[in-house]
């Protein structure tokens, strides 16, 4: 197994500067040219890919523009241009309900705030650091999407299991300039090579300081189970 640096504050700074050699192009993949598309594709991403949103939204946002749109479009209307989304019924209904509080009670503008945005239907404190830090340029906190919870748990960053706790441990030792760029960093590499299921360790530039290497370590530190 690798062996993890002394403190959790080296070893989160050490995953940092070797990702960002790794994948110096390293951003968001959601495609939007605004903040509310910008919220509406985060709140679609749940549990599904990003790719598949992006395909989805080039039509959307070229039907629906405002939060009026969304807000007066039937239920069933808009949930049938999102069928190819998971859980789109529910999806379509957050959408909906959200934009009606932005038109009602924000002027028709997305929040700033992260207290206003989570109290938005179907935004959580993911979604929300995703709307603060790329729609606001604010950032308060670390987004923790499954990528982030599946290696920040290998690599020995953390031991929380929930999202929330997790965001705590990592806002603790990452440096807080790298706190946007950590997220990207970790779903490029989570994509590229430190999947869920079939982590390439001979590929990862983490191996030697990973302590679920999966050459020498017996357990997966992400799920607490063997190889």
């Amino acid at each position: 197994m690798g062996t993890p640096l002394e403190t959790r504050q080296e070893q989160a700074t050490e995953v940092v500067d070797r990702l960002e050699r790794e994948y110096p192009d390293s951003t968001i993949s959601l495609r939007y040219s605004n903040r509310l598309e910008l919220l509406i594709a985060v709140i679609l991403s749940a549990q599904c890919t990003d790719e598949r949103v992006n395909q989805e939204t080039k039509e959307l946002f070229a039907t629906y523009e405002t939060p009026e749109d969304y807000a007066n479009a039937p239920q069933e209307e808009l949930a049938d241009a999102l069928s190819s989304i998971t859980y789109y019924n529910n999806k379509a209904k957050y959408i909906r309900t959200a934009c009606e509080k932005i038109v009602d009670e924000h002027d028709g503008q997305v929040p700033d705030t992260m207290a206003e945005l989570t109290d938005l239907p179907g935004v959580g404190r993911k979604t929300a650091n995703v709307v603060l830090q790329h729609g606001h340029d604010v950032v308060e906190g670390i987004v923790v999407d499954t990528h982030v919870q599946r290696l920040s748990r290998r690599l020995g960053l953390t031991e929380e299991e929930y999202p929330e706790r997790i965001e705590q441990d990592l806002m603790a030792i990452v440096p807080d300039g790298n706190w946007q760029q950590f997220t990207h960093l970790c779903i490029d590499h989570g994509r590229a090579v430190c999947s869920a299921r079939s982590p390439d360790c001979e590929a990862c530039v983490l191996a030697d300081i990973c302590p679920s290497e999966r050459g020498d370590s017996e357990i997966d530190l992400a799920s607490g189970e063997p190889w």
